[in-house]
């Protein structure tokens, strides 16, 4: 965490200090593979590319919208919230039992906070359902009908000012494409043992054929015929080659990390993303007078990953004790 207290401050695009820029590139290294320091030259191979991710996830975060205030009285009045959240006491205690929240309040920073920014994800999911709706001028039962469901709700990075949370958002993503880069790390090492595994399995069948003198008995049904077996032994030995051979990992790797982050616009980004659902988070059509168009930024990545990011503002004097949250949100209601 040392590594970036200074990082994404009030840096603006293009517009960097060296210091921000190294620290990127080491960070860059300790999130992946370490050893590339022992590569001369690493540092000037990955500038670049760490100055076009520096550049995507300060563009990314500052698209942010504002935080909602999480009140319970805002609840009723801005669909967002209520749509991701089924009712103000469950927004409640969502709030009062997150992990990240309870750490912050608790530590020495969130003590007495007057006020707290956070970074809300949360996933949707369609469901399919039979329920009661009106059809013309009659309730009918059993009505397929599809709801949209919220799960997974957690916040991140509170701090006591929006400012410092949205710093805190750009390392995050950075530190993501990081992740995305360690995990392609990851496969080809996978990748490159599996290929060694079958090589060196065709090598001993290839022996035993060889042995044998390639064998002018009668072949069994299932014994390998050995043109196929060489055939297949030197296309994975091309492949390992193309991986690359012990020594050029390292390079390998380096190569993998500043290929991401030069890529990190199509590797983390966001996209809008719209419901049309009625205040029982039923989707209705864009006419029904129930229906309400709510629209959200949704956070995805190469890997398919996908997101809502929800900002809010908390009062943490406005949060009940957990033992009492159901009667607190009616409190608030009165």
């Amino acid at each position: 965490m040392k590594l970036f207290q200074s990082i994404f401050g009030s840096e603006t695009r293009q517009s960097y200090p060296e210091s921000l820029i190294e620290t990127a590139i080491e960070r860059a290294v300790d999130g992946t593979d370490s050893r590339l320091r022992l590569l001369p030259g690493y540092r000037k191979r990955l500038r670049a590319p760490v100055i076009k991710a520096i550049d995507h996830v300060i563009a990314l975060v500052d698209a942010i919208q504002a935080p909602l205030p999480a009140s319970v009285r805002q609840h009723g009045t801005e669909p967002r919230l209520s749509t991701v959240f089924s009712s103000a006491g469950d927004m409640l205690e969502i709030l009062v039992r997150d992990p990240a929240l309870s750490r912050f309040l608790a530590g020495p920073e969130g003590k007495g906070a007057e006020q707290v920014a956070a970074l809300l994800m949360t996933e949707h999911a369609e469901r399919n359902i039979l329920g009661l709706d009106l059809v013309g001028d009659q309730v009918r039962r059993d009505v397929p009908q599809v709801t949209v469901n919220f799960t997974g709700h957690r916040l991140l990075d509170p701090t006591t000012n929006e400012p410092e949370s949205r710093r805190l958002w750009k390392r995050r993503a950075f530190d993501h494409l990081l992740t995305l880069a360690l995990s392609r790390i990851a496969e080809t090492r996978v990748e490159r043992a599996d290929l060694t595994r079958q090589r060196d399995l065709l090598r001993r069948k290839l022996k035993t054929l060889e042995r044998a003198g390639w064998s002018f008995e009668q072949a069994e049904d299932d014994a390998p015929d050995p043109a196929a077996l060489a055939a297949e032994l030197d296309t994975i030995t091309a492949q390992l080659e193309r991986l690359g051979a012990n020594q050029d990992v390292l390079q390998a790797h380096l190569g993998i990390v500043g290929e991401l982050l030069a890529d990190a616009p199509a590797q983390l980004w966001a996209e809008p993303i719209a419901f049309v659902l009625d205040p029982m988070n039923i989707q209705r059509a864009p006419s029904d007078p129930s229906a309400r168009r709510i629209e959200f930024q949704e956070l995805r990545n190469a890997q398919g990953r996908r997101v809502v990011a929800l900002p809010l503002t908390i009062v943490p004097a406005d949060l009940p004790e957990r033992e009492d949250l159901v009667s607190a949100a009616s409190r608030y209601l009165q």
